[in-house]
C-alpha cells in the first residue's frame, strides 16, 4: 500500500517533524515536502521524536505537480467547507476508504497547505476531492502536525477495520493521464469554438473538476481521449473537402 503524505511550502520545520511522527505511529513513512521553508532543521528532527528515518526518506520537491506526479488519488485537505464549490467535501472517517482502495491499487496522496492560509484554489485544482476536519466551529484551531496525526489515525482505523475488497480490473488513471485528457480536450473546444459566456479558462477548468471526481480508470481516460482524436480527425476531413 502507498499513502503519500505531502506538504505543500511548510514554514514551520517543527511541523514537518510533528507530521513525520505522526505518520510513523500509525504505520506510514511516505513524506513529500514541496518547497519547505527551512528543511532540513534541527527542530524538524527534535519534534519528529525518533522518526528520524521518515524525516531522512522524506522527498523535497518544488513544485505540487512534482509531488503527485503518479498518483491515481490526491485528496487535498482544507480548514472550512467550501459551500458551493465543484470538489466533493469528506471528513476524514469518510474519506480513509477511498484513499485506502486507491492506494492499494497505486498511488494516494493527502495534501495539506500552509499554516497559514492552506491550499490555494490553484492548488485544489490538482485534487479529486477535499477533506474537512469538523471542530468546534467557534475555534476552529488544529495545527499543521494534528491535522496530519487525524488523518492518519483514521487511515489506521479504516485499515485495521477494511473488508478485504476485489482489486479493480483496470486500475485509476494517474494524474499525467488526466492531465493530459484535458489538454486534448482544450484542443477539441478551440477547435469547435466552444467557449463559457466568460472566456478564458473557466470552462476547461470545469471540465477537469468533473473527470477528477470521477475518478476515471485508464481505459475510460482512452475511450474519452479516441473520442476527442475522433472529434478532431473528422473537423480535419470536413475542413481539407471545404
Amino acid at each position: 500500500m502507498s499513502i503519500r503524505f505531502i506538504l505543500v511550502a511548510p514554514s514551520h520545520p517543527g511541523n514537518v517533524g510533528a507530521a513525520a511522527r505522526a505518520i510513523k505511529t500509525m504505520g506510514f513513512e511516505e513524506l513529500w515536502l514541496v518547497a519547505p521553508e527551512r528543511f532540513p532543521h534541527a527542530e524538524a528532527t527534535a519534534l519528529a521524536a525518533g522518526a528520524d528515518d521518515v524525516l531522512d526518506r522524506a522527498r523535497v520537491v518544488a513544485t505540487l505537480a512534482e509531488a503527485v506526479a503518479g498518483c491515481n488519488l490526491v485528496c487535498g485537505t482544507s480548514a472550512r467547507l467550501r459551500t458551493g464549490s465543484y470538489w466533493p467535501g469528506f471528513t476524514p472517517r469518510e474519506a480513509a476508504p477511498k484513499v485506502l482502495e486507491a492506494g492499494a491499487e497505486g498511488v494516494a496522496a493527502i495534501v495539506f497547505g500552509t499554516e497559514r492560509t492552506g491550499l490555494t484554489n490553484t492548488e485544489f485544482e490538482r485534487c479529486n476531492f477535499l477533506i474537512h476536519i469538523p471542530a468546534n466551529p467557534a475555534y476552529e484551531s488544529l495545527n499543521l502536525g494534528q491535522a496530519v496525526q487525524i488523518l492518519a489515525y483514521e487511515l489506521r482505523c479504516a485499515s485495521d477495520a477494511a473488508v478485504p475488497r476485489p482489486r479493480r480490473l483496470v486500475p485509476l488513471a494517474p494524474v499525467e493521464e488526466l492531465d493530459r485528457l484535458n489538454a486534448h480536450l482544450g484542443e477539441v473546444l478551440a477547435a469547435v469554438e466552444f467557449t463559457d459566456r466568460a472566456g478564458g479558462p473557466h470552462l476547461l477548468k470545469r471540465f477537469a473538476r468533473i473527470f477528477g471526481r470521477a475518478e476515471l480508470d485508464q481505459h475510460e481516460v482512452n475511450m474519452l481521449r479516441g473520442l476527442l482524436a475522433a472529434v478532431l480527425a473528422r473537423r480535419r476531413t470536413r475542413g481539407d473537402a471545404t
